[in-house]
């Protein structure tokens, strides 16, 4: 059975999508992009922002379903502009050192375009122990 994942504190979903959904213990995120759930607009253009942002609405999402961060196994990385990537790298890197986590396993591809001009949109794996 999939139970569907819903918080205020993410951004509602732009087309027919969840937030994110639990099945067993599995937990699946939707793709995030960086919308700010209370303007539910992306507020800059600065990649390191971006990618900020996008992080913590996945943390949002999966906190929902009472799992910590430190249980994302994978994540799948989309980004405009490979060039970013250094960037996006340490941005990543001191999140989930911030959340006591290890790194997950990761798939990071550029892609032509992204939602509403994004520069990043990140999707996570969890397991809820």
């Amino acid at each position: 059975m999939n139970n569907i994942i819903y918080t205020k504190s993410a951004p509602i979903p732009i087309g027919p999508y969840v937030q994110g959904i639990i099945f067993n213990n599995i937990i699946i995120t939707s793709g995030q992009i960086p919308i700010n759930p209370i303007s539910k607009k992306i507020e800059s253009n600065n990649i390191k922002k971006q990618t900020l942002q996008v992080l913590n609405n996945i943390k949002y999402i999966i906190n929902q379903a009472n799992c910590p961060v430190k249980n994302i196994v994978k994540t799948t990385i989309f980004l405009i502009n490979l060039d970013d990537f250094n960037i996006i790298n340490n941005v990543y890197k001191n999140f989930f050192i911030e959340n006591d986590s290890y790194y997950p396993a990761r798939t990071c591809i550029e892609v032509s375009r992204l939602p509403k001009n994004a520069k990043i949109e990140i999707e996570a794996i969890a397991i809820k122990l």
